[in-house]
């Protein structure tokens, strides 16, 4: 990359709204790395959350056009078939496997895992996508704040037990956060949210931080297994969440907004391009690593971070 698209490309992260909307893609896809060789992911096993709608959506399509066969993880099974043969519908003969769980419900996430490491020895990619904004604070049967346990405690226990699959594939994680995790800093003196007036979107942009912040963790947990870790954020994309979400925000920005398959993009370029297994541990949009704090002087405090971690191991129960 020149210097003069150095600077343009840093430009456009910086202001934020014509990075993010499809301004960004339209003219980062100019000169960004080159796409992963049709039939990349040829033979590989990828199991993808959130898979029936949205990016998620985007993402299966895209990457069964690579060759993977792509299981896709839902909560709505009806939802997810149709979601499915629309995909199969789009791409001729793509593998499509799908598959059950509430993310949020650490009870299915086990009993989940338990079948699919049952089913197949190894995973080449597994991509958190899965998401929940709501209006106003839900708990789980199991009492954890929704978002939560949506974005950080059901991905974190799903990563900590497909391991060994993981490992027998050096495969990838890759976790879809967002932009606005930005304007979140770690809570751990209030991680469920119980105190204060609880907002869907500030929950979602603290759960959005905690995420980036744990595939650095898991990186570094990670590497001996040849496993890579990242994350990424999608810029703003025309997806149901947004609509229902943030109906105001769709609004205004609506002939602004990527696509999904635009916003799914890095999230397929990271599970197929050689160039994402050479690293770990980073954050991404447009194909490039991004830094995760806008200014130098900011950063996530150790002891904080160690505290999310615990977090996750204490709720999760999860044997690390």
């Amino acid at each position: 990359m020149s210097t003069a698209t150095n600077i343009l490309d840093t430009v456009l992260d910086r202001a934020v709204v014509p990075g993010y909307t499809k301004i960004g893609y339209s003219v980062r896809s100019r000169f960004w790395p080159a796409d992963p060789a049709p039939g990349a992911l040829e033979g590989a096993t990828v199991l993808l959350t959130g898979a029936n709608s949205g990016l998620g959506k985007a993402a299966v399509a895209a990457l069964a056009q690579l060759g993977a066969t792509v299981h896709m993880l839902v909560r709505n099974v009806e939802k997810g078939e149709r979601a499915r043969l629309e995909i199969a519908e789009q791409v001729p003969g793509a593998h499509l496997e799908l598959q059950q769980c509430d993310m949020s419900n650490l009870a299915e996430v086990r009993a989940f895992a338990e079948r699919f490491t049952g089913d197949h020895g190894s995973l080449d990619v597994l991509i958190h996508n899965a998401g929940a904004l709501p209006p106003a604070r839900q708990e789980t049967p199991e009492g954890n704040e929704m978002t939560l346990a949506t974005h950080v405690l059901g991905p974190f226990l799903l990563t900590g037990l497909l391991r060994p699959a993981l490992a027998a594939a050096k495969g990838r994680v890759i976790f879809v956060t967002s932009g606005g995790m930005y304007a979140a800093r770690l809570h751990s003196d209030d991680p469920q949210y119980r105190k204060g007036d609880y907002s869907g979107s500030k929950a979602y942009a603290r759960t959005k931080r905690m995420q980036v912040v744990l595939a650095e963790q898991w990186a570094q947990r990670l590497a001996d297994d040849g496993v890579s870790v990242h994350s990424t954020h999608p810029g703003w994309a025309d997806t149901p969440g947004v609509t229902s979400s943030l109906p105001g925000f769709n609004k205004v920005m609506g002939p602004l907004l990527r696509t999904p398959e635009q916003g799914a993009d890095t999230i397929v370029w990271l599970a197929a391009a050689p160039a994402a297994g050479h690293s770990t541990g980073e954050f991404w949009h447009d194909r490039r690593v991004r830094p995760t704090h806008y200014l130098p002087w900011q950063h996530d405090d150790p002891a904080d971070r160690k505290a999310l971690w615990d977090l996750c191991v204490r709720e999760t129960g999860l044997a690390i």
